[in-house]
């Protein structure tokens, strides 16, 4: 491994991300060729988390844009402060200002409520880290808008004019493929999957994050999460899961796992209904021999 990507290996670690290779060296090229990083993989395998790490180590801004089905384009980039020009409106005609003065008046910055894809380009302390949280959950079109944003990292406000990135930001995308993203905005960026982790990685995860868990703990989290994610669940769990499980257990303070702790607090691992119901029909007994052998 090349002694840079190493370094940010170690300094991911210390931030509380344990990172293989692949990943340290997807962050290290997408922050030296400053391309926008596409990440893909199931819930909760942390995504999001690069993100936030990235962020800490440059110590710079996060700026998130969270999509959701129907996300516009005003909200993502920017809206008008409507409440706040009808204000000035007022006081505007009451000092006898003319229609063009007015509009002057409120169509400025200052009545500009930056959303996070402008707030991302304006940004004057330095280029911020811009995260893209599930694409996949976007409509094609926004995608479209968004692949326009990320060549030019500019926009243009029909009142204000184009405003450019003095700056140009960080970006993260992250997907967990509930629909295929357009090879446009694959080709624009790099590309990182994550697997769910080894049992190895799973443990040093559960050590980095969870201090309070003995070192035996750990083990049979881990080794229970690896045997459950071999059974054909709705929704296998994630690291995400396996974190808060091994704080719950923490809180209820267990030395190992037994099966009355197991199946009391099962509902931290899986959240679904069906998956619930069939591994405590006989299977959760089976889960545990797995692990233990």
């Amino acid at each position: 491994m090349r002694p840079e990507i190493a370094a940010l290996q170690e300094a991911m670690e210390r931030q509380g991300y344990i990172a293989d290779p692949a990943i340290a060296t997807a962050l290290f090229l997408a922050r030296e060729m400053r391309r926008p990083l596409l990440i893909e993989g199931d819930a909760g395998v942390g995504k999001t988390e690069i993100a936030k790490v990235l962020a800490r180590l440059l110590d710079t801004e996060l700026i998130r844009l969270q999509c959701y089905e129907g996300l516009d384009v005003s909200t993502a980039l920017y809206e008008w402060n409507y409440q706040r020009q009808m204000l000035r409106v007022r006081m505007a005609e009451d000092e006898g200002k003319t229609a063009g003065e007015i509009e002057d008046l409120i169509f400025g910055r200052s009545y500009l409520l930056e959303r996070p894809l402008l707030r991302a380009i304006t940004r004057a302390e330095g280029p911020p880290v811009l995260l893209v949280d599930e694409i996949d959950r976007a409509d094609d079109g926004f995608e479209a808008f968004l692949l326009e944003v990320l060549s030019d990292f500019q926009v243009t406000i029909p009142e204000l004019g184009t405003i450019r990135a003095d700056h140009v930001p960080y970006v993260v995308l992250t997907s967990n493929r509930t629909r295929e993203i357009g090879d446009a905005l694959r080709r624009r960026c790099l590309y990182l999957y994550i697997e769910h982790p080894s049992l190895e990685k799973e443990v040093r995860i559960l050590r980095a994050r969870v201090p309070g868990a003995s070192a035996r703990l750990a083990e049979e989290i881990g080794r229970f999460m690896q045997a459950l994610r071999r059974r054909r669940l709705s929704k296998a769990p994630g690291v995400a899961e396996t974190i808060d499980w091994a704080q719950a257990l923490c809180h209820l303070h267990s030395e190992h796992l037994d099966r009355e702790t197991v199946a009391e607090t099962l509902g931290c691992i899986l959240k679904d209904q069906h998956d619930l119901r069939e591994l405590g029909a006989g299977e959760l007994e089976a889960v545990l021999a797995e692990a233990a052998g």
